[in-house]
């Protein structure tokens, strides 16, 4: 904010001036100004939580909704980032550049995962008006080339308008073994899964402590918290006694899941009487991909409706187990006087995930690399779902069940992966308790409300620059007016190639999957809703009403216009991560690293996706009984290793968790300086995509193990598990080891990448001679 200007006197001596401190104070709210806490899920659709209609016991949400209101009709943009963007900035997805997540941005105004600085966010304003501001869990709104510890930090959090930072940056993280960021730094996390750890819990008990400082310090000040757990992206982890209590109650399976919970929503008043259920499969073939269907429950074998039932109960468990780690937070607001007058609002980002395709998956990370899941694979692991074992994620039929009534799930422009839970708790400023709300609102509508209820306007301009108006409407006015008409007139969708237009109570939506790879957006036929009569947008009206689809579908063309909307990209998951995006070094073909450095993430690392490469690592072995890790990046569930075991050196590469692992090794090394390393020279594409070639373990100028390789298409994990020299942070790429596996009885002096088409032996030969010369 501008300094106020000095009003005091000035003379040449203090004793004859006049001092004045206002320009110098920070800024203050006014009094009685309530804290804002915001806990937003991932992947959760309107009838998986019990207060809406759903089966997943949430006490925490079912106390907040009974002394505040549920909204029914609340519409996100169908995934995290630009679902987040909005939440931020109060401006439309591809205003913020987050057409997609940012792992999938491509280059254009409306898909670049930056932040513009016309859309300043409204932790700065915050702050700027008196609130200390802090963020605690996912932050998947930086762009690739700044997720890293070298990299600028210009869409960091605390370069945002955030006092503080715990939490993880990306998509998703292994919810036993996260890779944690504090403020604008790297950190491990504190403890392990063997002393209890899990991420839940850990992001709680840093959210409190945050809580607790600023009451502690600053009681005047109000505060603002977004707090963002891993729950319930994938992976599903969660404490087994969590997920053991929901035994036996999903056996029934998602279409009876279906049936149950529309009458519970009826019966909740979420949905209206006479609303109808969607097919399981609604869109034609050839409209979507495949690995979007569902498999009936009744076709399934009693080992599949066993696996898929267990699924269910892990991902209730760590939704479930996440509520209860809130509600300590909850706990301790009420215990120390400031719960009714902080504005609370929990909700999710979008609808339930399909990204564990038909089959379920017991890793996740299989969808982005294009490979099947194997049903006999995957029932082998039934029995440690949701442990640090697996990076599991449940099928289809699932998604399509959590978002009952709607079509379809998360990506899709359907209600069923806009539609999401809001409960809105502020004793201080909503008379109605235990309602439900029926008006049209989008995720664009918080920023507008939160500033409303805190006094507030967003400014003209931030740091000199001119902000664009903010996208939504503020939704204060139906806190205490149930039938009050919604401010809303129109809210465009966009998301990986699928689109909508809602307007005044009507909804086109054209018939075109995402992440699909079919293309010709010209050819997309488009369905009608008279969604104010049709809330499942059950009901296809293009026919009747011919006149008002044309007039949508101009109006959709309309808003994509205004946001920067196009183009439009429907590629494939591993397409789109797969592309090569800009970074703040330049190209190379050789990468060096060394022991004691921050982890280094997979987007700033060499890619050595889909090609040949060579690791050469100057190690010298300083005790017969060295071992430890020489090189690592990623994780149990794909990722590759150089280390020390048994006196010998390996390499391995874990393709996607498949077994087994892709393992070579050496004879044994006596003392000494050495030059370990490999090459893999990429001889073919398999069926899915994967490399297929020859890998070579070398000690020295020796090969001494060889043999055929396969790698992964995609990246190791879409965050976290990042490169790392002389210890494996996180979960251990190989089952030899149990990270941090640190190095011990050995040091290594660096570790080069290297893309280029020399020859292993000549890059050999120039580490033997640096190792020499020392």
């Amino acid at each position: 904010m501008p300094r106020r200007p000095f009003k005091g006197k000035i003379n040449v001596d203090v004793r004859d001036s006049v001092p004045d401190w206002e320009p110098y104070m920070p800024p203050r709210a006014p009094e009685g100004s309530p804290n804002v806490l915001i806990i937003l899920y991932d992947d959760t659709g309107m009838a998986a939580w019990e207060p809406f209609g759903g089966r997943i016991r949430m006490p925490t949400l079912e106390r907040l909704a009974g002394g505040g209101l549920r909204y029914s009709q609340w519409h996100t943009t169908a995934l995290c980032s630009p679902t987040r963007s909005c939440m931020l900035t109060g401006r439309n997805h591809h205003q913020n550049g987050m057409a997609c997540i940012v792992e999938g941005a491509t280059g254009y105004p409306g898909s670049n995962a930056h932040l513009p600085k016309e859309c300043g966010t409204v932790a700065r304003v915050l702050r700027d008006n008196g609130w200390n501001t802090y963020w605690v869990g996912k932050d998947h709104c930086v762009p690739q080339e700044e997720a890293n510890p070298g990299g600028p930090k210009f869409n960091w959090p605390l370069q945002q308008g955030f006092d503080r930072f715990y939490g993880f940056i990306g998509g998703e993280t292994n919810q036993w073994y996260p890779t944690l960021v504090e403020d604008n730094h790297s950190i491990d996390q504190p403890y392990t899964p063997d002393e209890g750890y899990h991420l839940s819990k850990d992001l709680a008990d840093q959210a409190l402590q945050m809580i607790r400082d600023s009451k502690s310090s600053s009681p005047s000040r109000p505060w603002f918290m977004w707090f963002c757990p891993g729950a319930n992206h994938a992976p599903h982890h969660a404490p087994t006694e969590w997920a053991d209590k929901y035994k036996g109650q999903f056996d029934d399976g998602y279409e009876a899941y279906r049936e149950w919970a529309l009458a519970r929503m009826v019966e909740k008043g979420v949905l209206p009487e006479g609303t109808d259920l969607t097919p399981i499969n609604p869109l034609p073939e050839g409209t979507h991909s495949p690995l979007d269907d569902v498999r009936p429950w009744d076709s399934l074998s009693d080992d599949e409706k066993r696996l898929f039932a267990r699924m269910a109960e892990v991902y209730a468990g760590f939704s479930e187990y996440t509520d209860h780690q809130v509600g300590r937070i909850v706990d301790y607001l009420e215990e120390s006087g400031q719960l009714d007058n902080t504005i609370v609002l929990y909700c999710a980002d979008n609808g339930a995930s399909g990204e564990g395709s038909p089959n379920g998956s017991v890793n996740e990370n299989k969808f982005f690399n294009g490979w099947p899941d194997e049903m006999q694979a995957n029932l082998q692991h039934i029995e440690d779902l949701g442990s640090p074992n697996t990076y599991n994620h449940y099928p289809t039929g699932w998604a399509v069940a959590f978002s009952t009534p709607y079509k379809m799930f998360k990506r899709y422009s359907y209600a069923g992966g806009t539609c999401d839970p809001l409960v809105i708790h502020w004793p201080a400023g909503i008379e109605a308790k235990g309602e439900v709300r029926q008006q049209y609102h989008h995720v664009t509508d918080i920023v507008p409300t939160l500033l409303d209820c805190c006094g507030l306007e967003f400014p003209d301009e931030i740091d000199g620059v001119d902000q664009v108006p903010l996208a939504g409407e503020s939704m204060r006015y139906s806190f205490d007016a149930t039938d009050a008409p919604t401010p809303r007139t129109r809210q465009y969708y966009c998301m990986l190639g699928t689109r909508g237009i809602w307007e005044e109570g009507w909804k086109a939506v054209a018939v075109h999957g995402p992440t699909s790879g079919i293309g010709h957006f010209d050819n997309d036929q488009w369905e009608l809703f008279h969604v104010d009569e049709d809330r499942a947008e059950a009901v296809d009206l293009a026919a009747e009403h011919p006149d008002k689809l044309k007039q949508l579908i101009e109006v959709w063309f309309e808003e994509a216009g205004k946001y920067d909307v196009l183009p439009l990209d429907d590629r494939h998951p591993w397409e789109i991560i797969a592309d090569v995006r800009p970074q703040t070094e330049l190209d190379r073909d050789s990468y060096t690293y060394y022991p004691h450095t921050a982890e280094v993430p997979e987007a700033a690392a060499p890619n050595i996706r889909g090609r040949s490469f060579k690791i050469l690592a100057e190690v010298e072995i300083e005790s017969p009984d060295a071992e430890g890790v020489i090189f690592a990046q990623g994780g149990r569930f794909g990722g590759h290793a150089l280390y020390l075991e048994e006196r010998r050196a390996h390499y391995v590469y874990n393709f996607l968790g498949v077994a087994p692992e892709q393992l070579f090794s050496s004879d044994e090394l006596a003392p000494g300086r050495y030059v370990i390393g490999m090459d893999f020279a990429k001889e073919d594409v398999g069926d899915h995509g994967e490399a297929v070639g020859t890998a070579r373990l070398h000690v020295d100028d020796k090969v001494v193990a060889e043999g055929t390789m396969r790698t992964q298409v995609g990246m190791f994990t879409l965050c976290g598990d990042g490169l790392c020299v002389g210890r494996d942070s996180s979960d251990a790429v190989s089952s030899a080891y149990t990270s941090p596996a640190d190095l011990t009885g050995a040091s290594v002096r660096q570790v080069e990448i290297n893309l280029s088409d020399d020859q292993y032996i000549d890059l050999e030969q120039e580490a033997m001679a640096a190792l020499a010369r020392e």
